[in-house]
């Protein structure tokens, strides 16, 4: 099994104890995704957000439905946390959030480990998803500054995604 690494950050002219509570908030999730994924949270909400919380929603890729399992494996509210799917399209991801003050604001890092099933076969299709995930982090990031920064989203700066 392969194992690949997204990297991505966010820097937003906030202090972390006001950027950590829209991560805090489960239903804050299907503001972030694409629209053509069709993300719904089928957990009730709210949801207590904390080491061990399981929260389960279904996306549709390319028109296909999924269920998709996670489990917030680590919470250290404003610094970070860690979900991990237990079900879903990946054999594995693993998705790391820190949180960072740095100098006229906050660095939101993501750090995601994911390979992808069906061994050589799930390999040869990594460029079609890398190029996905490219576009759905880069979406995840615009929404993130727009939603918390409102007219003044320019002010965020954007590093590239990387993907190995």
């Amino acid at each position: 099994m392969t194992v690949h690494l997204l990297t991505t950050s966010l820097t937003l002219p906030l202090e972390r104890d006001a950027v950590f509570p829209f991560f805090a908030d489960a239903a804050n999730l299907g503001r972030i995704t694409p629209p053509e994924l069709s993300f719904t949270i089928l957990t009730p909400q709210p949801i207590a957000m904390q080491q061990g919380a399981l929260i389960e929603y279904k996306i549709g890729l390319h028109g296909l439905p999924m269920t998709w399992r996670t489990l917030i494996k680590s919470w250290q509210p404003n610094q970070e946390f860690t979900d991990v799917q237990l079900k879903g399209p990946y054999a594995e991801w693993v998705h790391r959030h820190t949180f960072h003050s740095v100098p006229g604001g906050v660095r939101m890092d993501d750090e995601v480990r994911y390979a992808l099933p069906f061994g050589v076969l799930g390999n040869l299709a990594h460029p079609i998803v890398r190029r996905q995930l490219t576009r759905i982090f880069t979406y995840r990031n615009q929404e993130v500054a727009r939603l918390l920064l409102g007219a003044r989203a320019g002010e965020a700066s954007y590093s590239a995604v990387v993907i190995s």
